[in-house]
């Protein structure tokens, strides 16, 4: 058995830290992305709760997405340069969905009321476009950067199919922050988002494995085959936990609508451990392992000491954010 060493394990433990950074990112920036994409769904009054409903916290969940890609680039810099030359056109994509969708949500509280659908446009429109290019971005890092046919259109699959799961996280957020007609139709769109989700990660989950031998060579072995079921089995209770709730407005006005968001929480994490467990030792599948991509040891252990006082800190203040603010969401207003 080879003895674990602080150069063997610092790797993996920023490997770690940069995963669950970006699964807090996905999380959290997801649901207030899914509220933002389906914003054209609502009326003019709702898409001010809605948009109050995300607005003490959408711009601090990005905080996470710096921590990820910023471990990525100190930790891991021939994984950086790896991965943005691949994903350079679909992350300039992002960036751009992600300015639109900030300028957007200043500029429509203020604007005038001629001015403002066009602002609820903008905010949707930038939504999507993050949305789309994260999708692209995960298809291509799974496939290795793969520039086939088949890689190209799992990309494009996994591009055309994210929208409806994050679009399933706004409809939880919203259900548990408001009230009246704009939860129950929360929940008639989540109905209409949970089977094109639901299909979408199962042609995933069969694809994946069919892309990439790494994959299949993980999964469809025994007894590791025994031992990884679980995790599909869990992700399918969880879906038709969903569906239930969703089908009975009495349980979501018993006040267990919260049910919904836990259980798409609960699929992204199953499909993050999934994904994380199929890739291992990888950090770019199979051209560059977690090892070879790494610093040097000496500067690991530097940066250690930086995160060891930043990570702590963002998650506090992510907390007590999230505590401050909780409770039903109301019509966003700014004092003069």
């Amino acid at each position: 058995m080879e003895t674990l060493t602080w150069a063997t394990a610092l790797p993996l433990i920023f490997m770690a830290v940069m995963g669950l950074a970006l699964l807090a990112y996905v999380i959290l920036d997801g649901y207030d992305l899914g509220v933002g994409m389906l914003l054209p769904f609502a009326t003019d009054a709702e898409k001010d709760v809605m948009v109050s409903s995300i607005g003490p916290f959408w711009d601090a969940n990005e905080t996470w997405l710096v921590l990820g890609i910023g471990v990525l680039l100190i930790c891991f810099p021939m994984a950086h340069g790896m991965v943005l030359s691949a994903l350079y056109l679909p992350v300039a994509v992002m960036l751009l969905g992600l300015v639109l969708r900030g300028v957007a949500f200043d500029f429509r509280v203020k604007a005038r009321d001629a001015h403002k659908a066009t602002w609820n446009r903008v905010f949707a429109a930038g939504s999507l476009v993050t949305t789309l290019s994260q999708g692209w971005m995960l298809g291509a890092y799974i496939t290795g950067f793969q520039r086939d046919l088949w890689g190209m259109l799992f990309a494009t699959g996994i591009a055309l199919t994210l929208p409806a799961a994050y679009a399933m996280l706004g409809v939880g957020w919203l259900i548990m922050k408001t009230d009246g007609e704009l939860q129950r139709k929360a929940a008639r769109w989540g109905q209409g988002a949970l089977w094109p989700m639901g299909f979408a990660l199962m042609g995933i989950s069969l694809a994946t494995p069919l892309i990439s031998r790494t994959v299949f060579d993980k999964w469809f072995v025994l007894p590791e085959l025994f031992a990884l079921l679980p995790i599909p089995l869990a992700c399918v209770a969880a879906f038709f936990a969903i569906r239930h709730v969703l089908a009975a407005p009495r349980v979501v006005a018993a006040g267990y609508g919260w049910i919904v968001f836990a259980s798409t929480v609960l699929i992204f994490v199953l499909a993050f451990f999934g994904l994380a467990y199929s890739i291992y030792p990888y950090i770019v599948i199979e051209r560059l392992t977690v090892w070879e991509a790494a610093s040097a040891t000496e500067s690991l252990a530097v940066i250690g000491v930086g995160v060891a006082i930043t990570l702590p800190v963002i998650i506090v203040y992510t907390i007590f954010m999230y505590r401050v603010f909780w409770g039903k969401a109301r019509e966003l207003t700014y004092g003069l």
